[in-house]
């Protein structure tokens, strides 16, 4: 993995390189990775990069982990059917992938397990980056054990969270 290595019992990144490890938040439109993005950054500036379509752009922020500096990008969400927009959609999502050590693939507890969900899977399945699932919108019990049926995608334990209530972030 280019001097990257990801250790998922403690979820801590290293790198060999002076350069920031990175996250790239994807995920089908709507689950919550725009509020992820915000609750990790808090206010920090954030970088837009220049393209046209807001919910196209990369947003790029730093939070502080573990005293450590990380580097995380916002992407816009992954639907279909295939249009010229999906396809600048999964453009931003594979130079996101491109650029990070860890991906963050974020799902709705509260819409539960979608066919687009499964399609996502499918494609992150072709990066070979360490993904954590990651269910959001999990903003009480009910939801954060319904997202046991995520491990349906093959990508590892769903991580419940909310972005709204700042639990398991």
């Amino acid at each position: 993995h280019r001097g990257h290595h990801y250790d998922h019992a403690t979820m801590t990144i290293s790198t060999a390189t002076s350069a920031l490890p990175t996250i790239a938040i994807v995920g089908r439109p709507n689950v919550g990775k725009s509020a992820i993005f915000n609750r990790l950054v808090r206010g920090r500036a954030a970088l837009v990069e220049e393209m046209a379509g807001t919910t196209r752009d990369r947003i790029y922020g730093t939070f502080e982990w573990l005293g450590r500096d990380i580097r995380v990008i916002d992407t816009g969400g992954i639907s279909g059917p295939d249009t010229d927009y999906v396809e600048l959609i999964r453009r931003q999502v594979e130079l996101a992938m491109a650029e990070a050590d860890l991906v963050l693939f974020v799902v709705d507890a509260r819409d539960g397990l979608t066919a687009a969900d499964r399609e996502i899977a499918t494609q992150l399945r072709a990066y070979p980056k360490p993904i954590l699932l990651v269910a959001n919108k999990a903003d009480n019990r009910e939801r954060a054990e319904a997202a046991v049926e995520f491990y349906e995608l093959g990508m590892g334990e769903p991580h419940p969270t909310s972005a709204l209530h700042l639990t398991g972030i």
